[in-house]
């Protein structure tokens, strides 16, 4: 069975995707209330074996909106006129929001500012209070 590569280590079979095509608001002409060019991609994520159970929460938290009650991920895609670039754009965003929540999110460690910072960061306030300073005279007019 094909399998839609995300990562290195997780691919995700074609049977746990469903795609099902709707009619497309939007541009197409003659063509919008006949053909049905949008594509409803739906993942189970809840179900899925392919996906370590640690990413799945990390997925649901990216997909706000798009994911059910029941872990159900929903991705419409419409923005083109044809069934096959909508397809091809409804699984390049599935692959995509799966690699952001895959991410390892890096924590910065805090450093406290150094001697030479402080300083620079205190010439420059001085500067500029020096140059408000100089703009409040009066200026006399002839």
């Amino acid at each position: 069975m094909p399998s839609l590569r995300i990562t290195p280590t997780i691919a995700i079979d074609e049977s746990e995707i469903e795609e099902r095509f709707v009619q497309s608001s939007g541009p197409g002409g003659q063509n919008v209330n006949k053909v049905a060019t949008a594509v409803q991609l739906r993942f189970d994520v809840a179900a899925s074996r392919a996906l370590p159970e640690g990413l799945k929460p990390k997925i649901a938290k990216l997909a706000g909106r798009r994911m059910t009650a029941e872990g159900m991920l929903v991705i419409d895609a419409r923005r083109f006129r044809t069934q096959e670039r909508n397809r091809a754009d409804a699984r390049d965003r599935l692959i995509e929001l799966i690699r952001r929540a895959a991410t390892p999110v890096i924590r910065r460690i805090a450093t406290r500012p150094t001697l030479a910072s402080k300083t620079r960061r205190l010439d420059g306030k001085k500067r500029r209070a020096e140059t408000k300073r100089g703009r409040g005279g009066r200026v006399d007019h002839d």
